[in-house]
């Protein structure tokens, strides 16, 4: 049988595309309603009326994705509330189509996908510098981070992150495979550590600007609670 539970444990698994942090900390998710005969609703929230469509069509999309794998669920509802195309982007998410069923002959579905890609090459440079920046503290030299294998990260949420992001990227991620990578998927040079981290520092910062400014615009809107994390239904 579904549960509640489940469903918010598998959108969890949903982040936002441009902030790589999942839609349930955020709190994007408004609703979530589970009925004894697998029947599913969920309502979705974003910042403002007017975040991007392809953004919002990646979150609503994704979220139905997420959930629809799960056994027993025999009937599911994902909504956009309070946005400014939400009748496109609902409309298209349940009939399972894609960005170009939304907003026909203005986009291409490869170009929404492009950008997706983007933005996991751009969350990976900043959790793998995260990563980083741990082993430096802890007196690891460039040449040292630079040999690492995936297999020595650390059993920590950042590090299975990047290993995710690695796979959504096609970049090697097995246990062998060299634990920190350019965004072309080539190895870390320790003679460029440095300058590598420089960037990632700065990509790092945009990202969690972003994520403060949607926090802060949520809140302005629905109250303290919006950032909780919690679920209202």
């Amino acid at each position: 049988m579904i549960t509640r539970a489940r469903v918010l444990d598998a959108l969890g698994s949903v982040h936002d595309p441009e902030l790589d942090e999942p839609i349930t900390e955020l709190g994007f998710v408004t609703s979530c309603e589970v009925t004894l005969d697998g029947a599913v609703d969920i309502l979705l929230r974003l910042p403002t009326p007017q975040c991007a469509p392809n953004f919002a069509y990646l979150m609503a999309a994704d979220a139905r994705n997420a959930v629809r794998r799960l056994p027993g669920v025999r009937h599911l509802t994902v909504r956009l509330e309070d946005h400014y195309t939400g009748d496109e982007i609902n409309a298209a998410v349940s009939r399972g189509k894609g960005f170009t069923a939304a907003f026909p002959g203005e986009t291409d579905d490869d170009d929404l996908e492009a950008l997706r890609q983007l933005f996991h090459r751009k969350a990976l440079l900043a959790r793998q510098a995260t990563l980083c920046e741990e082993l430096v503290a802890r007196g690891a030299t460039a040449e040292q981070v630079c040999a690492g294998r995936v297999a020595e990260l650390p059993d920590a949420p950042e590090a299975r992150r990047c290993v995710e992001l690695r796979r959504h990227l096609g970049i090697p991620s097995h246990d062998d495979s060299p634990a920190f990578v350019l965004p072309s998927g080539e190895p870390l040079a320790a003679c460029n550590l440095e300058r590598w981290l420089r960037t990632a520092r700065l990509v790092r910062t945009g990202l969690e600007v972003n994520g403060g400014i949607c926090r802060a615009l949520l809140q302005a809107r629905h109250g303290p609670a919006a950032n909780s994390g919690a679920v209202a239904t």
